[in-house]
C-alpha cells in the first residue's frame, strides 16, 4: 500500500508539472516566486507555498530528484585487476525546502541518499553514502537595489565555476560535492565577484556520518565580467591545503595557489573556450610550479537542421619533469567535475596532452548525440597517469613511452519531458605504447552507461 501511494503521488507531480518549469544545476538556484499566481495546479502548490497573506516574498517551495543509473565496465584500468567484466547500479534521491523568510533572508536545506549495488570491488569513494545533508545555508541580502546587491551565504552549499575544470559540483557521479563555510557574493551591473572560505567532509557511507574536517581547505575568488559583443570573461584566485596529498614525486602536506583565467563565447555560429592557469605553493619540503592551458574552438551551424556544432578541444596540462629536484610540477585539478574529458573513467587532467575533436547533433527538440574522439599522451615521462579526480591511477615506472590510448566515445540524451530526461554513452579505449609498456598483457577497456533522472 505504502509503494502504491508512492507511486500516485509522483504521478500526480509528473502530470501536474508547469510547462514553465526549469530546472537547474544547483537547485538553489531555481525561483518560484512567479508562481504565486500561476495555475491551481498540485505542483504549483508545492513549488510556491506561502506563508503570509500580506507579504508575498515569505514562501515555502519544495522539490527534489530521483536517478537511477546502470553502469558496466570491462577491464577496468585496462586488465590491471583482472576484474573483468563489472557491472553495477546506482541511484540517487534529493529532497529539498527552500524558505523565503521575506525579499532579503531564505534559509535552503537539502538531503541526499545514494546508493551501490553489484559492484563486484564495492563502492568507490563518488558511489554510496546512505543518508546525508547535501546543503543547509542561510542567505542573507546586506546590499539591494536597482544598481547592486550582496548576499552573505553561511553554512553547507555547494559550489559550481566555469567550465568545472577545477571547482564542480560534480554531478556526473553519483556523490555531488558539497563544502561548510562562509561565502559573500556580490553583483553589479555585468560584473559579480564570489569570495568564499570553505571546509571539505570525510564521507562515511552509512546515515548522518559524514565528518567536517575543521579547518578552512579551500579559499578563494572567483569573478565574472559579461562583454556583450564578444563573450565573458573570468578570473580567480584558488587556495587549497590537504594533507597526505599523493603524487608520484612522493606523499606530503600541500598548500596551493591558483592563478587563472577564462574567456569563452557559446550560442550560434563560431564559440570558443580558452583557459589558463597558474599553481605555485609548498609540497612536503620543497615548492609547486605547475599550470594548464586549454583551447576549445568550434562553430554551430544555427541555419541547417540538428543546429550541428563542431569543436576541436587541445590540453595542456602539466605533469613532474624531475622526481630529485625539490619541485613537484604536477598540476592539481582541486575539485574537478567527473568525465571532464568525456566520461572516461581512467584519465583525468593531470600530466595531460589531448587532442578532442567531437561533433554534436540536436535530432530534434528533445534529442541530441554527440561522437568524441580523445588521443591522450603523457605531458612527462617522469610522471604517472592520473584519474578524473586527481588522484594517482599508474606510475610511470621508468616508462619512456608517452602515447596513452585513444577513446571513441558516443553519446545519446534524450529530454523526455519537463521532469524525465534519459542518457545513455559508451566508450570504447584503446590502449596506447605507454599502457602496453607497463601492463602485461593489458586489455582495451569498455564502458557503457545509461541513466534515467525525475525531477520536480
Amino acid at each position: 500500500m505504502k509503494k502504491l501511494n508512492l507511486i500516485l503521488f509522483i504521478t500526480q507531480i509528473f502530470l501536474s508539472v508547469n510547462v514553465s518549469a526549469q530546472f537547474k544545476l544547483m537547485r538553489f538556484d531555481e525561483n518560484y516566486s512567479t508562481y504565486k499566481d500561476s495555475a491551481d495546479t498540485f505542483y504549483n502548490s508545492i513549488k510556491y507555498i506561502p506563508l503570509s497573506e500580506k507579504n508575498n516574498n515569505k514562501y515555502l517551495s519544495l522539490g527534489g530528484e530521483a536517478r537511477a543509473e546502470f553502469v558496466e565496465f570491462n577491464n577496468e584500468d585496462w586488465g590491471r585487476l583482472g576484474i573483468g567484466s563489472n557491472p553495477f547500479f546506482i541511484q540517487r534521491y534529493t529532497v529539498h525546502a527552500d524558505l523565503h523568510l521575506g525579499s532579503r533572508v531564505r534559509v535552503f536545506g537539502q538531503l541526499r541518499s545514494a546508493w551501490e549495488n553489484g559492484r563486484k570491488n564495492g563502492p568507490r569513494p563518488i558511489d554510496e553514502d546512505h543518508l546525508n545533508v547535501q546543503n543547509l545555508f542561510i542567505d542573507v541580502d546586506v546590499i539591494k537595489n536597482e544598481k547592486e546587491k550582496l548576499t552573505v551565504r553561511a553554512g553547507r552549499q555547494e559550489l559550481d565555476y566555469g567550465s568545472g575544470r577545477l571547482i564542480s559540483v560534480r554531478e556526473g557521479p553519483n556523490l555531488r560535492l558539497y563544502f561548510d563555510g562562509l561565502k559573500l557574493m556580490y553583483k553589479r551591473g555585468n560584473f559579480k565577484s564570489d569570495a568564499f572560505m570553505m571546509m571539505a567532509s570525510e564521507i562515511g557511507t552509512g546515515v548522518f556520518d559524514n565528518k567536517p574536517l575543521k579547518s578552512v581547505n579551500l579559499w578563494g575568488s572567483y569573478n565574472t565580467l559579461v562583454l556583450p559583443k564578444s563573450g565573458n570573461l573570468e578570473f580567480y584566485y584558488l587556495g587549497i591545503h590537504r594533507k597526505e596529498s599523493r603524487f608520484e614525486d612522493g606523499i606530503g602536506d600541500e598548500t596551493r595557489h591558483t592563478l587563472g583565467g577564462r574567456f569563452y563565447r557559446y550560442g550560434g555560429g563560431f564559440i570558443y573556450n580558452f583557459e589558463g592557469a597558474y599553481q605555485f605553493g609548498n609540497f612536503n619540503k620543497g615548492t609547486i610550479s605547475a599550470w594548464t592551458a586549454s583551447a576549445d574552438i568550434g562553430y554551430m551551424f544555427e541555419n541547417v537542421k540538428g543546429k550541428p556544432t563542431i569543436n576541436l578541444r587541445n590540453d595542456y596540462i602539466s605533469g613532474d619533469r624531475n622526481r630529485e629536484d625539490g619541485k613537484l610540477g604536477t598540476f592539481n585539478p582541486l575539485y574537478p567535475k567527473g568525465g571532464y574529458f568525456g566520461f572516461n573513467p581512467q584519465i583525468g587532467p593531470v600530466n595531460l596532452i589531448d587532442i578532442h575533436p567531437y561533433v554534436t547533433v540536436d535530432l530534434n527538440s528533445k534529442m541530441t548525440v554527440q561522437a568524441d574522439v580523445v588521443f591522450n599522451w603523457r605531458y612527462s615521462t617522469q610522471d604517472g597517469v592520473y584519474r578524473p579526480s586527481g588522484s594517482l591511477n599508474l606510475t610511470s615506472m621508468n616508462s619512456k613511452k608517452k602515447y596513452i590510448g585513444t577513446a571513441f566515445l558516443g553519446s545519446f540524451n534524450y529530454k523526455i519531458n519537463k521532469s524525465f530526461t534519459f542518457n545513455t554513452g559508451i566508450q570504447y579505449f584503446k590502449t596506447g605504447e605507454f599502457v602496453d609498456d607497463i601492463i602485461e598483457n593489458d586489455k582495451n577497456g569498455l564502458f557503457i552507461n545509461s541513466r534515467i533522472v525525475f525531477k520536480f
